[in-house]
């Protein structure tokens, strides 16, 4: 496994945002000088460095605050390669037990919908199902529909976003359909048939291809720039078009974000800013398709 590590940007100047391709932690988990660094054998090696205040390990993200006596840009460079390196040379970021599957609850901004977050990856792409009858090939989410108070079933590499209907309240079936995810994994059933999803991956790299310079960078912006942290929300955000002509760009909501009372605040003053931010003139609105 090749690490690379990519420079996000943050609004705070003593926290350095790194992303990876690659999984950092399945868990998010937040370390301190303070915390039992035992299992976590690169964060001990960071804190050796005086300038480290916390350590953050959320998916593919490594969130690293420091201390106020100096700025990023005169030891960021040094310490991405000394983090890539010791990755590299096949240095472990958590040497804890992690063959055993563990599923946690995590609320999302949009109160119908949980987030149920597994330490494996469950597919290679997302995948979004309405109603029972879409659920041919995935099997947890055919099993999830038939539990009546459950309406949408979201799918994203190691988290399962679940809406439940109006009627009902996720506060009497948290612990029940946690039990539920867990039990269904560990007794070794099929998630969702390896051939559709792999299919799916493809065909999306395919498109991706296909698409017009303008295209490609608000599609590679979305990816690496926003997606992320729709993530952590339980949601995910699609690129669906971009007119030329009216410079309108066209985006699927998916998940939590789907139908979300905060998603419009989120996708003006979030999304569209930084889109005509990054590409100054060729963005005149972005418009949200819940998926």
């Amino acid at each position: 496994m090749n690490y690379k590590l990519e420079i996000l940007q943050s609004e705070d100047k003593n926290v350095l945002v790194l992303s990876s391709e690659n999984v950092i932690h399945e868990k998010r988990v937040e370390l301190d000088e303070n915390s039992d660094l035992n299992q976590f054998p690169l964060i001990k090696q960071l804190f050796f460095l005086p300038f480290i205040k916390s350590v953050t390990l959320d998916k593919h993200l490594l969130i690293i605050e420091k201390l106020d006596f100096l700025n990023w840009e005169e030891v960021q460079d040094d310490v991405i390669e000394q983090i890539e390196n010791y990755l590299n040379k096949g240095g472990v970021i958590y040497s804890g037990n992690m063959n055993a599957i563990t599923i946690y609850a995590e609320s999302t901004p949009n109160p119908s919908v949980m987030k149920f977050v597994c330490n494996k990856r469950l597919v290679n792409v997302s995948h979004e199902f309405k109603k029972i009858d879409e659920t041919e090939h995935c099997n947890i989410a055919k099993a999830l529909f038939h539990h009546d108070f459950i309406s949408e079933v979201y799918i994203d590499l190691n988290f399962i976003s679940i809406t439940i209907k109006e009627d009902y309240s996720w506060e009497n079936h948290t612990m029940e359909i946690r039990e539920f995810i867990l039990s269904f994994i560990k007794d070794g059933n099929e998630l969702i048939d390896s051939k559709v999803d792999k299919a799916k991956s493809t065909n999306k790299a395919v498109e991706v291809k296909n698409l017009d310079e303008i295209s490609l960078k608000i599609s590679e912006l979305i990816e690496t720039q926003i997606k992320p942290a729709v993530a952590s929300d339980g949601g995910n955000i699609l690129f669906q078009s971009y007119d030329k002509n009216t410079q309108e760009v066209n985006v699927i909501l998916q998940g939590a974000c789907s139908g979300c009372p905060s998603s419009t605040i989120t996708l003006k003053s979030g999304i569209e800013t930084m889109l005509k931010n990054e590409l100054p003139g060729k963005i005149s609105n972005v418009i949200a398709i819940n998926g």
